[in-house]
């Protein structure tokens, strides 16, 4: 316990006086703070923009908030969670603004149903989309030759083909509370192998780093170069 608080502590410490260089005018802390948490804050960014060019775009803003506004973080909250903040508050800001333009300002008549219904029907059918169902059903698909036999047998009679219970025990010649378990475990074996796989690709979402992660560091440092002349040192 005595440990975690001094972790806490320690990263408080550190925050504070990042935060205290970074108002003093070091650049190399405020560039520090940007590598250090670029990555997580383009995610959160691009999780609430749905747009790759975007996310950097408030990104960069919201750093430039950050170096203006740093003189006011008092260490209440973590530093990643003061700049969340700002990002998110970024996001929502254009948001609100598209929002507003598309109420104010319709460029284009509003389809009717039978449009919507007819650009739905192709969407769905797009090369695209049936890209992403082959991507998805491949994968379903090994996972449930990975399963053994007996269960997968069953799951293809009853998930796939739509089989009752009972044609399904009369189909392989086993009990029908058999048929009843081994579905079950299948379905729990896909469900935890599947959820596995969508934990690891969970960790390569957004991915932010190399080039973007340099391009943000530098445009923002350019920008805030050319607002205030030099860099204080």
């Amino acid at each position: 316990m005595d440990r975690a608080r001094t972790a806490l502590q320690s990263a408080a410490d550190d925050d504070l006086s990042i935060a205290r260089r970074i108002a003093a005018g070091d650049r190399a802390a405020f560039e520090l703070m940007m590598r250090r948490h670029n990555r997580r804050l383009y995610r959160l960014a691009r999780a609430a923009l749905r747009n790759d060019a975007e996310a950097e775009d408030a990104l960069q803003d919201a750093y430039v908030s950050a170096y203006r506004s740093i003189g006011r973080f008092r260490g209440d909250a973590a530093l990643f969670t003061w700049l969340a903040r700002l990002v998110l508050n970024e996001c929502f800001g254009r948001l609100r603004r598209e929002n507003r333009r598309q109420n104010v300002f319709p460029i284009v008549e509003l389809p009717s149903s039978a449009d919507i219904e007819a650009m739905s029907a192709n969407e769905s059918d797009s090369p695209d989309n049936a890209a992403a169902r082959a991507e998805v059903r491949a994968l379903v698909e090994r996972k449930l030759d990975a399963l053994p036999e007996a269960f997968r047998v069953v799951f293809m009679l009853r998930s796939v083909e739509e089989m009752s219970v009972e044609e399904t025990a009369q189909c392989l010649a086993i009990p029908e509370a058999t048929v009843r378990s081994r579905h079950f475990r299948a379905k729990s074996m896909l469900r935890e192998s599947l959820a596995r796989e969508i934990d690891l690709a969970e960790r390569d979402l957004f991915e932010f780093g190399g080039r973007q992660c340099d391009g943000v560091v530098a445009k923002v440092l350019h920008r805030l170069g050319a607002a205030e002349g030099e860099w204080t040192r």
